[in-house]
């Protein structure tokens, strides 16, 4: 899945798992039940794409998921812990990325490259976006109350 896709459903968790002995440890394995799902994100067709591109695709996804998370569960959850939970959810992929990305093939990195590699469920754009929108929009309807965020950013004065 998408950075984005697991940065969301860490946030997520975070709203309902306060508990980081509890929380951290199931973001991480909420990253490999994700990746069983059929999806798209920037390493579809990599043999395709440059090493920049993919890069560049793998940045933007990272930050577009920390902005989402920022603009929609900064006031539901302790920021550190919510930020413990994105990473913690988007872990392996951080982990698998010196192998993966740079070449750099010595094990834990390896390891998780191929662990990762073997459950991916890949799916072509656009169904491979679709089957993330639907997974993650399901959790933050079953996570987040809306009318609680909007009262809560209510009271932040604009900058």
């Amino acid at each position: 899945m998408t950075a984005t896709a697991h940065a969301l459903i860490g946030a997520s968790l975070a709203v309902k798992i306060t508990n980081p002995y509890l929380g951290i440890p199931l973001a991480i394995a909420s990253h490999y039940l994700a990746d069983l799902i059929p999806h798209w994100d920037a390493g579809t067709n990599h043999r395709k794409k440059s090493l920049t591109r993919i890069k560049i695709e793998a940045t933007l996804d990272v930050l577009l998921g920390f902005a989402l998370v920022f603009l929609i569960f900064r006031n539901l959850a302790d920021p550190v812990y919510l930020f413990a939970m994105v990473i913690s959810a988007q872990l392996p992929d951080w982990l698998e990325a010196p192998a993966w990305i740079f070449g750099f093939k010595v094990p834990p990195f390896s390891w998780l490259d191929t662990l990762g590699h073997k459950l991916q469920s890949r799916l072509q754009l656009p169904w491979g976006l679709v089957t993330q929108i639907v997974i993650v929009g399901l959790l933050l309807l079953l996570t987040v109350d809306f009318d609680q965020a909007r009262s809560l950013a209510a009271l932040i004065p604009a900058s």
